[in-house]
């Protein structure tokens, strides 16, 4: 089924309803008419022309059947999609959300159980993804590290303990004042104005870079990339956090976005032209919140000798 033949389905609140309701939980037909209180006979039907145009998957358990998106096929139509999601203020699906939980809990069963295949959407006493961060953290063995726009130290604060040393740098002092009264007892920790669009570090300087949520702020991507290999050693990590290309103009401007976004192929390729070699480069996340921005998550290695200087830009 082609992109018209799946737009045509989407015409159809029904099946927008259905659609928006698997989007968040995997429920057998049962479950969806508990859910819907609609006849099972054209929950059915529904089921079937969404499953047929690749909008839906089935996954089968013993004698259950459990229907949920396949966001593969929504891909197809995502920004219509994305656009239905951020403009449905609607009741009926309110309510739906308010039964489904009342479902869920009628299984039976542990909590794990009621949650299996989607526990990254549920909550539980100590099961956040703080906890984990902080946790799988304790992993690494870091050396020295610099988080470029840092912000007020945040992240500076989850690796210090696991890095031999943490170099905080931002373009506003205030923000710098701020770092500085979170973490100016941590040892192996320090913050220093600058801009990421000219460092003010050595070429060869450090270990691993981070540019977290760094790129919207960015007036020329291209050369804060350069630049964050150039005090880089050969062989040094860089982790991108951004945000995919988006159209939500309003949004980013009150967050003083510069970039809107990009492309991870052109987020990859920018990486490659400025001596990286990328690992990974693909949107790894999509927030549950409207408007639902992708992030992509990018790794990449400095060319060059392992633990010898970057080279200059």
């Amino acid at each position: 089924m082609d992109t018209t033949d799946r737009l045509k389905l989407l015409g159809d609140p029904t099946r927008v309803r259905l659609l928006a309701l698997l989007s968040t939980e995997e429920l057998t037909v049962v479950e969806i008419v508990e859910v819907t209180r609609l006849v099972q006979s054209r929950v059915s039907s529904h089921l079937g022309r969404l499953r047929e145009a690749g909008l839906l998957r089935l996954r089968r358990a013993g004698p259950s059947a459990y229907y949920a998106v396949d966001e593969t096929g929504l891909a197809a139509v995502g920004e219509v999609w994305t656009w239905l999601q951020q403009n449905a203020d609607d009741g009926v699906l309110d309510e739906d959300r308010r039964r489904v939980r009342t479902v869920l809990r009628s299984r039976g069963g542990t909590w794990a159980d009621s949650v299996a295949g989607r526990m990254e959407r549920h909550y539980s006493p100590g099961r956040t993804w703080e906890a984990a961060a902080r946790a799988l953290i304790g992993l690494a063995r870091l050396g020295d590290v610099l988080d470029i726009a840092s912000g007020d130290g945040a992240l500076a604060e989850l690796i210090a303990p696991r890095a031999r040393s943490v170099t905080c740098v931002d373009s506003s002092a205030r923000v710098v004042d701020a770092g500085v009264r979170r973490l100016g007892n941590t040892p192996d920790v320090r913050f220093q104005v600058g801009d990421m669009h000219a460092l003010p570090f050595a070429d060869g300087r450090f270990d691993h870079a981070l540019l977290i949520n760094s790129l919207s702020y960015a007036t020329d991507p291209v050369r804060v990339v350069t630049e964050a290999g150039r005090v880089l050693k050969g062989g040094g990590d860089l982790v991108v956090v951004a945000l995919r290309a988006h159209r939500h103009d309003a949004v980013a401007a009150n967050y003083n976005h510069v970039q809107r976004g990009f492309k991870p192929a052109a987020l990859a390729a920018m990486l490659d032209e400025a001596g990286f070699d990328v690992s990974t480069c693909e949107v790894t996340s999509r927030e549950r919140r409207s408007p639902h921005f992708e992030v992509i998550t990018a790794y990449a290695s400095r060319r060059g000798t392992p633990g010898g200087p970057g080279a200059p830009s």
